[in-house]
């Protein structure tokens, strides 16, 4: 069985014990699957988002912020905790990688951490969007056929719209 793959990154300067940046990579989303439940932002519905429009929109994710809320049950787009540098599509799953900034936010740097083994943890991600064309809007699972990634969450994985998203600390 061949598995098509899609990748984008931007390369950052390695700074051997760099107190500000934690590596981190994990699952955005799935791509050609519906959502487990409504994101915010699509009037109750579920989404779809296809192969096309993600791997259109994947250099739009590239240098964009992981945000987080302090409750991580919601996006906090003003709370931006750090870079994207990589991402991939990779079967079904948008994986992404990037730093999180360590020094400033070392409270999500151990919630992080705690999670253990990666797609096992309580955390997970979303995508954050604008731009969004949606094939037909009397659908009750909204495709998306084109969006512009803007960033990304870290929330708990019953708050995130697709509930296999996962955070793990360390490069990919």
């Amino acid at each position: 069985m061949l598995t098509a793959l899609e990748s984008m990154a931007i390369e950052i300067p390695e700074v051997s014990g760099h107190p500000n940046r934690e590596p981190f990579h994990g699952v955005l989303t799935l791509v050609d699957t519906p959502s487990d439940k409504p994101p915010a932002g699509a009037r109750g519905h579920r989404v779809l988002l296809t192969r096309a429009s993600a791997e259109a929109a994947l250099p739009s994710l590239l240098g964009m912020a992981l945000d987080y809320a302090l409750s991580l049950d919601r996006h906090d787009s003003r709370r931006k905790v750090g870079v994207i540098t990589r991402a991939e599509i990779v079967g079904r799953k948008l994986e992404l990688g990037g730093y999180l900034f360590a020094k400033d936010f070392p409270e999500i740097v151990e919630e992080i951490a705690r999670a253990k083994r990666p797609g096992n943890g309580a955390l997970g991600m979303s995508f954050e969007v604008a731009d969004a064309c949606v094939a037909d809007l009397r659908a009750s699972v909204w495709t998306l056929t084109q969006v512009t990634f803007t960033g990304a969450a870290i929330l708990r994985r019953d708050k995130a719209a697709y509930r296999n998203t996962w955070i793990a600390l360390g490069s990919w």
